[in-house]
């Protein structure tokens, strides 16, 4: 992956900004009360375009981050990192790197939502679809 462009600068400015944010919830002693995620069903993809950037994808990875959050692990199923490879959606030389997801974002999202305080009960209520899979909550909070 590219270590200079567009892209490694954004993801840098964001790794700096997550970290000081983790930080100053630490000093207020807070860290176990705040989780920081991000949501999106939308990704990009895994090899960059002629600017050093990327385009529209999906089957994206999330970041979680907060005193609660049971990290160092990846929750769901790591793609195979290979352009045109087993996981990849695109197909032949000019395979770029979209992802097939393994992970619902409604699995994600009651995962968060359960956190929250919200009940099994009512879970359907904000995911309509998390029915639809057998596990509701992923592990990642603690």
């Amino acid at each position: 992956a590219p270590t200079a462009g567009t892209h490694a600068t954004l993801l840098a400015q964001l790794s700096g900004a997550m970290r000081a944010f983790y930080d100053a919830t630490a000093t207020l002693g807070i860290a176990d009360q705040v989780t920081t995620f991000t949501l999106s069903d939308f990704a990009r993809t895994f090899v960059p375009n002629g600017t050093l950037g990327t385009d529209h994808a999906w089957g994206s990875h999330h970041f979680v981050m907060g005193g609660s959050v049971r990290g160092a692990d990846f929750y769901g199923v790591f793609p195979t990192l290979a352009p045109n490879g087993p996981d990849d959606t695109d197909q032949g030389s000019s395979a770029r790197g979209r992802w097939i997801p393994t992970t619902a974002i409604d699995q994600y999202g009651a995962t968060l939502a359960s956190w929250f305080g919200v009940s099994p009960t009512d879970l359907a209520a904000a995911f309509p679809n998390i029915g639809h899979f057998n596990n509701t909550n992923l592990g990642f909070m603690g």
